[in-house]
């Protein structure tokens, strides 16, 4: 049985239909993300969840009862947002050793605790200091400790390094995963960064319009993308219509459209040997573009613009208006 249950939950602000029958379950122990474009209603059924937002039917499991109508404090929920609401009166160990203040813990089994958590986070040095004596990242792990302490049965991280420089950001996702694995936490992680969701989920649940458009492994969200908006927002994937790639490429693809990531579009200056399974066709570099490790090339195959990404220590010697061959394994092309 799943340790987290929602069943047909749906949701309305007014005549807002927010969340539309929606059946997602998450098993003890996963990280599993809800990703999508802001307004299609992850961060809602998140706040579902939580007992912040009351739904307007449907019904919700944690651990085998259901929680649907349980005050929130009763839910054994931790909970960190995009604003990490730290206390600025207290310094870092007050902080996170508010809930378990709460509770009327004895003052030597919460510090025990505050220690360890401070410890798991990396911040043992800083017990004594304020949130403004700390970084962004540095104020992100208290709250990310002061919402673990309490050994939640579930935590839920709305968005919670939207704020952060790029580089600090993925330096966080790595430790928000590692610590997540090490205390076995069963966690859900809202999110529109697709290159998160990637780096860190167990399982992605891709949100549209208030539906899941598509879940699975981040392998099978990327490499096999069930519908058209599931490629568009994942990765950088070619989108032409199938009869135009089917009359380029001479292939015979189902569906009214296609879905081609760059980087499986071999280039060379030579024309390829025909092969069973191979596709291929001549074109001609309309342009080029760093990204990163790569160098994305524009082709236009006759009046099919594609993309196709190379590594940079592979770059052949080509440039705009030279002539091109390309070849594609045709089972990595989707039908759409």
């Amino acid at each position: 049985m799943s340790y987290i249950r929602f069943e047909k939950i749906n949701k309305l602000f007014g005549t807002n239909h927010v969340l539309k029958d929606i059946d997602l379950e998450v098993e003890k122990g996963q990280l599993v993300t809800l990703l999508g474009p802001s307004g299609c209603g992850k961060s809602t059924l998140l706040r579902c969840l939580a007992g912040l937002e009351q739904v307007t039917n449907g019904h919700i499991y944690l651990d085998g009862q259901e929680i649907t109508d349980v005050i929130p404090r009763r839910r054994g929920i931790g909970m960190v947002f995009q604003q990490y609401s730290l206390f600025p009166n207290m310094n870092v160990h007050d902080n996170v050793a508010y809930g378990l203040k709460l509770k009327k813990m004895p003052k030597a089994e919460i510090n025990q605790k505050v220690e360890e958590m401070l410890g798991i986070v990396g911040l043992s040095d800083k017990i004594s200091q304020y949130p403004a004596q700390l970084s962004g990242g540095q104020q992100q792990r208290v709250a990310l400790a002061r919402a673990m302490v309490t050994a939640p049965k579930v935590l839920l991280l709305d968005e919670p390094l939207s704020a952060i420089d790029a580089l600090l950001r993925k330096n966080l996702q790595i430790e928000i995963r590692r610590i997540q694995q090490q205390l076995g936490i069963t966690t859900i992680f809202v999110t529109h960064d697709q290159d998160e969701a990637m780096v860190m989920s167990d399982m992605i649940h891709l949100f549209h319009n208030g539906k899941i458009e598509q879940s699975g492994t981040p392998e099978q969200i990327y490499t096999r993308p069930a519908t058209k908006f599931a490629a568009t927002f994942i990765g950088n994937y070619n989108l032409p219509s199938a009869a135009e790639f089917n009359r380029v490429f001479k292939a015979d693809i189902a569906g009214q459209d296609v879905a081609v990531r760059p980087e499986i579009i071999q280039l060379s200056t030579q024309a390829p040997a025909k092969t069973d399974g191979l596709l291929t066709a001549e074109g001609k570099i309309v342009s080029h573009i760093s990204h990163g490790n790569l160098i994305r090339f524009t082709v236009d195959f006759d009046g099919l613009p594609l993309n196709a990404d190379v590594v940079f220590e592979n770059r052949l010697d080509f440039g705009e208006g030279d002539t091109i061959f390309a070849a594609i394994k045709k089972d990595l092309v989707i039908g759409l």
